[in-house]
């Protein structure tokens, strides 16, 4: 059963995910088409970051999950004993 600190740890992670997938969704899709010169612009990145920062996220999320991956083979890795 889950206690209450990690329930509030699940949602705050589900919150936060929730507002950057709405962030970003509307950052992509919608913000073309709103003028150039309109202020809702100056609360978003310019839109070549909207290709390099998740190419750049998912990069580190490889190398973390093969990192990961090589450290728990190297740590469950045993020479054999020999019997003499």
């Amino acid at each position: 059963m889950a206690t209450m600190t990690d329930q509030l740890v699940g949602f705050s992670i589900l919150g936060f995910s929730l507002v950057l997938f709405i962030y970003c969704s509307f950052w992509i899709i919608a913000l073309p088409f709103i003028d150039s010169d309109h202020m809702i612009h100056s609360y978003f990145l310019p839109r070549e970051y909207s290709v390099l920062l998740p190419l750049v996220a998912g990069l580190l999320l490889l190398l973390s999950v093969g990192f990961f991956i090589s450290f728990m083979m190297w740590k469950s890795w045993r020479p054999e004993k020999k019997s003499e």
